[in-house]
């Protein structure tokens, strides 16, 4: 569907007057766009003689990403077949995958500050935006299925997992905005 294709092409149905993509492969999109801007993070410090010692973590951060980033990007269209495909569990599941992946890539952008070329803290700022605008994408697409969902114990479970998680998320959001502030205006 878009997973080859132009983002041109994907931007332009997006803005469409039609039924999907909407906000949650939107939020796929952007989770993606934040993996990306990480990875390209420890791209630029592997390899430098003074970010040695946390090389081979940084490999494993790195390959975690980039398989993050081919999930992100099969989502987007996972996202609009469930819409399209009217299972409610599919366009539940999918947000919720979503979510939990900006989730796990958000909680490495504090030691990456710490372990990676600090010319790029912008981009790790960047990074965590992204991942916090398509984290609460998916929240808002998963809360949206949930009142579909008969089964009140699932939803109840389903509920309070991803509430919390968004509580973790927002002060992730306000940490990194004090670290990378005192980062940047030293």
């Amino acid at each position: 569907m878009y997973y080859n294709k132009s983002l041109k092409e994907y931007l332009d149905d997006l803005s469409a007057k039609l039924p999907a993509p909407g906000g949650g492969s939107a939020s796929a999109l952007v989770g993606g766009v934040g993996v990306s801007l990480l990875s390209m993070v420890i791209n630029f410090t592997l390899g430098k003689p003074s970010y040695q010692r946390y090389e081979k973590e940084l490999k494993k951060i790195l390959k975690d990403l980039e398989d993050l980033r081919d999930k992100f990007l099969k989502w987007v269209d996972e996202d609009v077949k469930a819409y399209k495909s009217k299972d409610i569990w599919q366009a539940l599941e999918v947000p919720l995958k979503i979510a939990q992946a900006c989730f796990s890539a958000l909680k490495l952008c504090s030691s990456l500050l710490k372990k990676t070329n600090p010319n790029l803290i912008s981009d790790i700022a960047c990074g965590s935006i992204f991942l916090e605008a398509g984290f609460f994408g998916a929240y808002f697409n998963v809360e949206a299925n949930l009142k579909f969902i008969k089964d009140k114990k699932i939803t109840k479970k389903i509920r309070k997992e991803i509430l919390q998680k968004a509580k973790v998320v927002k002060n992730i959001r306000k940490k990194m905005e004090e670290e990378i502030g005192a980062l940047i205006r030293r």
